[in-house]
């Protein structure tokens, strides 16, 4: 056989498995983010129409976050929120309005305290879904009814609502296990 034919299927054989090692290393990257942040991943996608933007998106949060210096709660601390929360959940049942805006600080000051920036909201929402992929979309859901509160347009069961999803995120933010969280409802 003629070396030069020898020479091109062997190059041809280089060049498919080249491509096939990248489309593996491509689609284990998309499994991998996509398992990382479940839900948020599909939200990015539809956000930016196509998965490799959405990706490197979420990448970049990735590396963002990891330049941060987000730390863990003392016990003392974990249990002076808690304890505010608790004082925030009873003072729904008289004024649901004023628990729901003071939940919101709370969240805000937990993360603050963590060491997430607490900078414009969408910033806070991405550098959080980096570590708390799955209730992130609570936060946005409760931040959205926490500003049609300020301008009149939220109904009690809708303020109800935000102290679940509020909950959600505060719970994630204090690293509490399982059973301390049954606990404090």
């Amino acid at each position: 056989m003629d070396m030069r034919i020898v020479a091109a299927i062997i190059v041809a054989v280089l060049l498919i498995a080249a491509v096939l090692v990248w489309l593996s290393t491509q689609r284990r990257r998309r499994l991998l983010l996509r398992e990382r942040f479940g839900p948020e991943y599909d939200r990015v996608v539809n956000q930016y129409g196509e998965p490799q933007r959405a990706e490197s998106v979420l990448e970049k949060r990735e590396r963002r976050v990891q330049g941060m210096e987000i730390r863990p709660l003392s016990q003392s601390t974990r249990d002076q929120y808690a304890q505010h929360w608790r004082e925030l959940q009873r003072q729904f049942v008289d004024d649901p309005r004023s628990a729901v805006a003071e939940a919101d600080d709370l969240v805000s000051d937990v993360m603050s305290t963590r060491g997430y920036p607490m900078g414009d909201f969408e910033q806070r929402s991405a550098d959080i879904s980096v570590n708390h992929p799955r209730v992130v979309e609570n936060f946005r859901a409760a931040h959205d009814i926490a500003l049609r509160h300020r301008r009149g347009e939220a109904s009690t069961e809708d303020l109800r609502k935000a102290m679940v999803y509020y909950r959600s995120l505060f719970d994630e933010l204090l690293e509490q296990p399982a059973p301390e969280r049954r606990k404090v409802a």
